[in-house]
């Protein structure tokens, strides 16, 4: 667990390690569930998702999740707008990135654009600086390379969550880094409520 607002019934970012031939049974998201699959193969009755796949699965969807040979996934539940409803699946190793205009050395590509939620694959350049401002604050998950912060070193499937309100700046360390990014999520964070 790495955040969770709630109890039984929770906002909650999470790690999780599937077994190899372990699975859940079929059941509805009625908070919504988007994850990236960070090692060995996901999968559920639309198909296999191995790592580095994103998928954003919105509330009212359901499935039978499954892993036959084992993998991990970082996963955000009860995170969803009700009025968000479009569910797919991206491969992060090939989406296509741009450079982003008046930022040298960061390269984005969209994968959701809404009013409380901004979600991007970043590429950064070795020792690039990435600044975070009171945009609702920041959730980064490094996918490869690596980041210094606070005098700190992140690498592989480290997460790092920047509160809202204040201003944050961080380094892509002379390896590089490629990280997701979530931001505008933070403000006005309350957990989800029991179902009746």
């Amino acid at each position: 667990m790495l955040d969770r607002i709630g109890e039984e019934v929770a906002r909650a970012t999470s790690l999780v390690r599937y077994a190899p031939g372990s699975h859940f049974a079929d059941h509805t998201h009625s908070g919504g569930e988007e994850f990236i699959v960070l090692e060995g193969t996901f999968q559920d009755e639309h198909g296999d998702y191995p790592a580095g796949t994103y998928v954003r699965n919105p509330i009212g969807t359901h499935h039978v999740p499954r892993s036959d040979d084992g993998c991990v996934i970082f996963v955000k539940l009860w995170q969803f707008d009700a009025e968000d409803q479009s569910q797919f699946s991206i491969d992060l190793n090939t989406l296509p990135l741009e450079q982003v205009e008046g930022c040298a050395g960061i390269a984005h590509g969209m994968l959701s654009e809404r009013n409380n939620e901004l979600v991007v694959l970043e590429e950064w350049d070795p020792n690039i600086l990435r600044s975070f401002g009171d945009d609702g604050g920041a959730e980064l998950l490094i996918l490869d390379g690596s980041v210094l912060w606070q005098g700190e070193h992140y690498g592989r499937n480290d997460w790092i969550r920047l509160p809202g309100g204040k201003e944050f700046t961080l380094s892509a360390a002379a390896n590089g880094a490629r990280v997701w990014i979530k931001t505008r999520h933070l403000r006005n964070v309350t957990g989800p409520q029991a179902p009746n």
